[in-house]
């Protein structure tokens, strides 16, 4: 009798292991192409090279929590983007949720390969978010990194191991524990 509890409990951890393994794996093997420039908002210099981007590989844009909704649109005439290929979405606060607010919208619209372009300074953290939330749903993530100015500062490895365990914590319970986390690591 407890043979079969170790197998059976076995089995069914393997089963599990498994089943959260495969949309990663497609999204590690897949080999499609960029369907969509994905452009994380906090700073003009990423609006306008993600519009660049776009236009050139003639895919659809969608920006993350950019500049505001007038400036976009001004911005989008002044590059003659076509607005229908434009989307923008001002739900996220920070990184994390660049990705958590739109993933599962991008999933049901069957999206599989996202070309990310952020700045250089914050790209390791935005890869690292990206891999784990899109490859969650089997949505490969390609970066593009754009330079940054004089002012910006390199991220610590402290945030970006803090967003990464946000990152499977959000996975793993649907919710963002980023205060708990700030309460753990953050120094006082």
């Amino acid at each position: 009798m407890k043979a079969i509890n170790k197998v059976t409990i076995v089995s069914i951890l393997f089963l599990i292991v498994v089943k959260t393994s495969m949309p990663f794996i497609k999204a590690i093997t897949s080999n499609k192409l960029p369907e969509l420039v994905f452009i994380l908002g906090g700073d003009i210099d990423r609006e306008i090279a993600g519009m660049e981007i776009a236009k050139q590989l003639k895919l659809p844009l969608l920006i993350s929590s950019g500049t505001n909704p007038e400036y976009s649109d001004w911005l989008i005439k002044s590059k003659e983007m076509s607005s229908y290929l434009i989307r923008k979405d001002y739900r996220a606060e920070d990184t994390l949720t660049n990705f958590t607010s739109l993933i599962d919208e991008l999933y049901e619209e069957n999206v599989s390969h996202l070309l990310l372009v952020t700045s250089d300074y914050h790209i390791e953290r935005a890869k690292a978010i990206g891999h784990i939330i899109a490859g969650s749903r089997g949505i490969k993530v390609t970066s593009l990194s754009i330079p940054c100015s004089s002012q910006c500062i390199q991220e610590s490895n402290n945030k970006k191991n803090i967003d990464v365990l946000r990152s499977i914590a959000w996975i793993l319970t649907g919710k963002d524990l980023k205060q708990v986390f700030l309460k753990i690591w953050s120094p006082n």
